[in-house]
Protein backbone atom coordinates (compact mmCIF):
# COMPACT_ATOMS: atom_id res chain seq x y z
CA UNK A 1 0.00 0.00 0.00
CA UNK A 2 3.09 2.51 0.44
CA UNK A 3 3.00 3.73 -3.58
CA UNK A 4 4.72 6.65 -4.03
CA UNK A 5 2.26 9.35 -4.62
CA UNK A 6 4.34 10.48 -7.51
CA UNK A 7 4.47 7.68 -9.07
CA UNK A 8 0.70 7.46 -8.90
CA UNK A 9 0.80 10.67 -11.04
CA UNK A 10 3.42 9.47 -13.42
CA UNK A 11 0.89 6.33 -14.45
CA UNK A 12 -2.27 8.27 -14.53
CA UNK A 13 -0.85 10.91 -16.80
CA UNK A 14 0.52 8.20 -19.07
CA UNK A 15 -2.93 6.15 -18.61
CA UNK A 16 -4.40 9.42 -19.87
CA UNK A 17 -2.20 10.44 -22.64
CA UNK A 18 -2.78 6.35 -23.84
CA UNK A 19 -6.65 7.42 -23.38
CA UNK A 20 -6.27 10.10 -25.32
CA UNK A 21 -4.27 8.39 -28.48
CA UNK A 22 -6.89 5.98 -28.26
CA UNK A 23 -9.85 8.53 -28.30
CA UNK A 24 -8.38 10.44 -31.17
CA UNK A 25 -7.77 6.90 -32.93
CA UNK A 26 -11.29 6.05 -33.07
CA UNK A 27 -12.41 9.66 -33.62
CA UNK A 28 -10.44 9.50 -36.98
CA UNK A 29 -11.78 5.71 -37.89
CA UNK A 30 -15.13 6.98 -36.95
CA UNK A 31 -14.79 9.75 -39.27
CA UNK A 32 -15.28 7.94 -42.83
CA UNK A 33 -16.00 11.67 -44.41
CA UNK A 34 -12.44 13.27 -43.04
CA UNK A 35 -10.42 9.91 -43.64
CA UNK A 36 -12.40 9.43 -47.49
CA UNK A 37 -10.94 12.91 -48.01
CA UNK A 38 -7.71 12.01 -47.14
CA UNK A 39 -7.23 9.58 -49.42
CA UNK A 40 -8.28 11.61 -51.96
CA UNK A 41 -5.83 13.98 -51.33
CA UNK A 42 -3.14 11.62 -50.99
CA UNK A 43 -4.12 9.84 -54.05
CA UNK A 44 -4.06 13.73 -56.17
CA UNK A 45 -1.04 14.22 -54.70
CA UNK A 46 0.37 10.99 -56.01
CA UNK A 47 -0.87 12.17 -59.74
CA UNK A 48 0.15 15.26 -59.12
CA UNK A 49 3.68 14.28 -58.95
CA UNK A 50 3.38 11.89 -61.77
CA UNK A 51 2.26 14.33 -64.19
CA UNK A 52 5.35 16.56 -63.21
CA UNK A 53 7.39 13.71 -63.85
CA UNK A 54 5.74 12.95 -67.26
CA UNK A 55 6.07 16.75 -68.11
CA UNK A 56 9.53 17.28 -66.85
CA UNK A 57 10.39 13.81 -69.31
CA UNK A 58 8.40 15.23 -72.06
CA UNK A 59 10.11 19.07 -72.23
CA UNK A 60 13.63 17.13 -71.77
CA UNK A 61 13.10 14.90 -74.75
CA UNK A 62 11.10 17.95 -76.78
CA UNK A 63 13.97 19.98 -78.99
CA UNK A 64 14.44 23.65 -78.48
CA UNK A 65 13.23 26.55 -80.84
CA UNK A 66 17.19 27.04 -81.69
CA UNK A 67 17.42 23.45 -82.35
CA UNK A 68 14.55 23.13 -84.55
CA UNK A 69 15.23 26.18 -86.16
CA UNK A 70 18.69 25.20 -87.00
CA UNK A 71 17.87 22.16 -88.06
CA UNK A 72 15.16 23.37 -90.36
CA UNK A 73 17.73 26.32 -91.95
CA UNK A 74 20.09 23.24 -92.99
CA UNK A 75 17.24 21.06 -94.56
CA UNK A 76 16.23 23.94 -96.22
CA UNK A 77 20.04 24.22 -97.45
CA UNK A 78 20.58 21.04 -98.66
CA UNK A 79 17.45 21.43 -100.63
CA UNK A 80 18.15 24.15 -102.28
CA UNK A 81 21.71 22.88 -103.20
CA UNK A 82 20.63 19.24 -104.26
CA UNK A 83 16.89 20.07 -105.71
CA UNK A 84 17.11 17.05 -108.15
CA UNK A 85 18.14 14.57 -105.34
CA UNK A 86 15.41 15.82 -103.05
CA UNK A 87 13.24 15.41 -105.81
CA UNK A 88 14.43 11.69 -106.38
CA UNK A 89 14.00 11.63 -102.27
CA UNK A 90 10.77 12.54 -102.81
CA UNK A 91 9.62 10.19 -105.41
CA UNK A 92 11.14 7.45 -103.83
CA UNK A 93 9.47 8.09 -100.50
CA UNK A 94 6.18 8.33 -101.79
CA UNK A 95 6.83 5.17 -104.54
CA UNK A 96 7.66 3.20 -100.84
CA UNK A 97 4.13 4.63 -98.95
CA UNK A 98 2.13 3.71 -101.92
CA UNK A 99 3.59 0.39 -102.11
CA UNK A 100 2.75 -0.22 -97.85
CA UNK A 101 -0.72 1.37 -98.79
CA UNK A 102 -3.42 -1.90 -98.95
CA UNK A 103 -4.72 -1.32 -102.47
CA UNK A 104 -8.33 -0.63 -103.01
CA UNK A 105 -10.93 -2.89 -105.22
CA UNK A 106 -11.10 -0.25 -108.05
CA UNK A 107 -7.32 -0.28 -108.16
CA UNK A 108 -7.29 -4.19 -108.27
CA UNK A 109 -9.34 -4.30 -110.87
CA UNK A 110 -8.35 -1.50 -113.35
CA UNK A 111 -4.01 -1.69 -112.92
CA UNK A 112 -3.83 -4.88 -111.13
CA UNK A 113 -2.59 -6.96 -114.33
CA UNK A 114 -0.33 -3.98 -114.61
CA UNK A 115 0.98 -3.54 -111.28
CA UNK A 116 1.52 -7.40 -110.93
CA UNK A 117 3.04 -6.68 -114.33
CA UNK A 118 5.55 -3.55 -112.89
CA UNK A 119 6.50 -6.13 -110.01
CA UNK A 120 7.15 -8.84 -111.80
CA UNK A 121 9.73 -6.66 -113.69
CA UNK A 122 11.07 -5.10 -111.07
CA UNK A 123 11.63 -8.21 -109.69
CA UNK A 124 13.84 -9.43 -112.43
CA UNK A 125 15.87 -6.47 -112.97
CA UNK A 126 16.76 -6.43 -109.21
CA UNK A 127 17.51 -10.47 -109.46
CA UNK A 128 19.73 -9.54 -112.64
CA UNK A 129 21.23 -6.64 -110.45
CA UNK A 130 21.90 -9.21 -108.05
CA UNK A 131 23.56 -11.71 -110.53
CA UNK A 132 25.70 -9.34 -112.09
CA UNK A 133 27.02 -8.32 -108.62
CA UNK A 134 27.81 -11.66 -107.28
CA UNK A 135 29.89 -12.19 -110.71
CA UNK A 136 31.76 -8.86 -110.14
CA UNK A 137 32.27 -9.75 -106.61
CA UNK A 138 34.14 -13.20 -108.03
CA UNK A 139 35.94 -11.15 -110.72
CA UNK A 140 37.17 -8.72 -108.19
CA UNK A 141 38.31 -12.07 -106.08
CA UNK A 142 39.82 -13.73 -108.95
CA UNK A 143 42.34 -11.01 -109.32
CA UNK A 144 43.16 -9.97 -106.39
CA UNK A 145 44.24 -13.44 -105.46
CA UNK A 146 45.51 -13.32 -108.89
CA UNK A 147 47.52 -10.64 -108.11
CA UNK A 148 48.30 -12.08 -104.82
CA UNK A 149 50.05 -15.16 -106.68
CA UNK A 150 51.85 -12.92 -108.72
CA UNK A 151 53.58 -11.29 -106.20
CA UNK A 152 54.26 -14.57 -103.88
CA UNK A 153 55.78 -15.87 -106.34
CA UNK A 154 58.10 -12.80 -106.99
CA UNK A 155 58.70 -12.81 -103.15
CA UNK A 156 59.50 -16.14 -103.08
CA UNK A 157 62.04 -15.79 -105.77
CA UNK A 158 63.33 -12.49 -104.38
CA UNK A 159 64.18 -15.14 -101.14
CA UNK A 160 65.25 -17.82 -102.90
CA UNK A 161 67.88 -14.92 -105.01
CA UNK A 162 68.68 -13.75 -101.51
CA UNK A 163 69.36 -16.91 -99.91
CA UNK A 164 71.78 -18.10 -102.97
CA UNK A 165 73.77 -15.07 -102.85
CA UNK A 166 74.02 -15.08 -99.28
CA UNK A 167 75.47 -19.06 -99.78
CA UNK A 168 77.40 -18.03 -102.44
CA UNK A 169 78.87 -15.22 -99.65
CA UNK A 170 79.21 -17.90 -97.06
CA UNK A 171 80.72 -20.94 -98.91
CA UNK A 172 84.76 -20.95 -98.51
CA UNK A 173 86.62 -19.91 -101.03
Amino acid sequence: MGEDPSAIREDIAQTRERMGDTVDALAYKSDVKARAKDSVTDKIDAVKEKVGGVTSSVSDATPSGSDVSRTTRRAVGIAQENPLGLALGAVGVGFLIGMMLPSTQLENERIGPVADQLKQEAKQVADTAVEHGKEAAHAATEAVKDVGQEHAQAAGEDIRDQAQQSKERLAPS
